[in-house]
């Protein structure tokens, strides 16, 4: 079963149209694979403040991510969640570290969101994620995963200092010219799999997003990573930075970009469900 959770609620948006792309996608989703979101968090306007602002701000909408995932999990069911942030990922990662200990994280970003209070040079909440769920610094929304237990996938754009922390504490990088299936499989083993997407990593003008930068994956590079994980490794999926253009049919076609790319999350998820119990393990 899938269990489809929608971020809707500010989380350090700086860009209007955040909330609006996740309500897109998901609404997509609903149609095509008929589910029912359950939706989180009221909207609010942007702003470009610093994290020691959005990060209260964002309480609410982060408790009830929390416990939407912590359900869901709970239910047994692959979690898809559809943020308007990254940020959102401060609370549902350390939930991802504490059900599912031996999970593999593949962070699947243009950056690196390794960097802490001390490190961020734009006071950015969404360049923080990962280091807050990794512990490196307290987003009082919990910590817990290991940072040997991250892969970032297709990050280019990493700071400096940021850098030295992805260097001393372990975490893998697979740059996208090496970002194939055979790697990915390398990297997940036989572990669970939580798959977290910023569409930043892809490179320009394939689906808007925010903070995009040149030599990103591209479409099939995503997709090809969706089928060659096991299905039965899989645990959640995150998708996270869709700003919707205001022409609906250029919001429309990027929407169909990202379900093609997805696609065999839901479908394996399906076909996974009809195997008998006694072949499924």
């Amino acid at each position: 079963m899938i269990e489809l959770i929608v971020s809707q609620g500010r989380v350090a948006d700086r860009e209007p149209r955040m909330i609006e792309g996740a309500a897109r996608i998901a609404r997509a989703l609903e149609d095509r694979y008929g589910l029912t979101a359950r939706f989180i968090g009221e909207p609010a306007p942007p702003a470009d403040d610093d994290w020691t602002v959005s990060l209260p701000q964002a309480g609410e909408t982060l408790n009830g991510l929390r416990e939407a995932v912590t359900e869901s999990i709970g239910n047994g069911s692959r979690t898809v969640m559809i943020s308007n942030t990254c940020s959102a990922s401060l609370a549902t990662l350390p939930v991802v570290a504490r059900e599912h200990p031996d999970a593999v994280v593949l962070y699947i970003d243009g950056h690196g969101d390794f960097n802490t209070p001390e490190t961020t040079g734009t006071g950015y909440l969404g360049g923080m994620v990962l280091a807050g769920a990794c512990g490196l610094w307290d987003s009082g929304h919990g910590s817990g995963l290991r940072p040997a237990q991250a892969v970032l996938v297709g990050a280019r754009d990493i700071d400096e200092a940021e850098g030295e922390l992805i260097a001393r504490h372990g975490v893998r990088v697979i740059p996208p010219a090496q970002t194939t299936a055979e790697n990915i499989l390398a990297a997940v083993g036989d572990r669970p799999v939580w798959v977290h997407i910023d569409w930043d990593v892809l490179e320009p003008g394939h689906v808007p997003a925010d903070y995009t930068v040149p030599d990103g994956l591209l479409p099939t590079q995503i997709r090809a990573i969706f089928e060659a994980i096991p299905p039965a490794q899989l645990r959640g999926v995150e998708l996270a930075e869709f700003n919707a253009p205001l022409d609906d049919e250029l919001s429309e076609r990027a929407v169909e970009t990202i379900l093609g790319m997805v696609a065999p999350a839901f479908e394996n998820a399906v076909a996974f469900e009809n195997v008998p119990a006694a072949k499924a393990g």
